[in-house]
């Protein structure tokens, strides 16, 4: 995957925050300032996802999950979207407090929704009352609109990815707390330095989100498929081996 700084510009990709509304920390990535605007240094975005992505195409293929996170509305859509093709676990609404650090409560409520699930597809729930149904129906409403999208993350996720990560502050907090690797678009107005795996970029625009997610999303789907097909040459070898085994001890 060749990332093209083209792409990066035509996307939106190097315009930052009104100037006044800076961090100074950013000042390495910062390539000017026009019409008091400050503008990214594609060159150092490039650097900083290509770093990210070596290190997520590592925790994939390791075979743990990568968590995308983005609830402002400019990137609801598009990480829920990379999130299914990359068949990862995603928030786009609401953070729930302690969705990382309280995990074992919410596998309870992820399986509370499953268990719902299940009812509805073998038979049982047509068998309750009219105001059992209503009350079951408005709490699925509830969980799946929470959790509906990590309903396959059984684990603590090897990484999570964040939109803006001065928006999603209860999440970076978690992650750092739990010591999750922290992969985050950073604007000129967020803090780098809190961040394990900054990608300077405008996480304003959609098309700026669009395109950077369009890269995590490729390289998770990557390392996944050579996972798979390292599995895959494993268990053939092991089949050899075990054939081999019974040969031998048959002689």
């Amino acid at each position: 995957m060749k990332i093209n700084t083209q792409d990066l510009l035509k996307a939106g990709v190097h315009f930052g925050h009104i100037a006044r509304k800076w961090h100074p920390n950013m000042r390495p990535f910062i390539f000017m300032k026009k019409g008091g605007i400050h503008i990214i240094d594609l060159s150092k975005t490039v650097v900083k996802l290509n770093k990210a992505c070596e290190e997520l195409e590592n925790i994939v293929f390791s075979g743990k999950k990568i968590l995308l996170v983005g609830t402002k509305d400019q990137a609801k859509e598009k990480v829920s979207y990379y999130a299914k093709i990359a068949n990862m676990p995603c928030v786009t609404e609401r953070w729930l407090g302690g969705l990382l650090t309280n995990f074992t409560t919410i596998r309870k409520s992820v399986k509370k929704m499953n268990n719902i699930e299940k009812m509805k597809k073998n038979g049982t729930f047509n068998t309750l009352s009219k105001k059992e149904k209503l009350l079951i129906d408005r709490l699925y409403t509830k969980l799946y609109k929470n959790l509906g999208s990590i309903s396959n993350m059984n684990h603590i996720p090897g990484g999570i990815f964040l939109v803006d990560p001065n928006k999603e502050k209860i999440a970076l907090s978690e992650a750092k707390k739990l010591k999750i690797p922290v992969f985050a678009m950073v604007d000129t107005n967020t803090n780098p330095n809190e961040i394990e795996y900054p990608i300077p970029s405008n996480d304003d625009s959609s098309k700026s989100i669009n395109i950077i997610l369009k890269y995590v999303s490729e390289t998770i789907q990557k390392a996944s498929s050579s996972r798979n097909k390292n599995d895959t040459i494993n268990v053939e070898n092991k089949i050899i081996i075990d054939n081999n085994k019974d040969k031998i001890n048959n002689e």
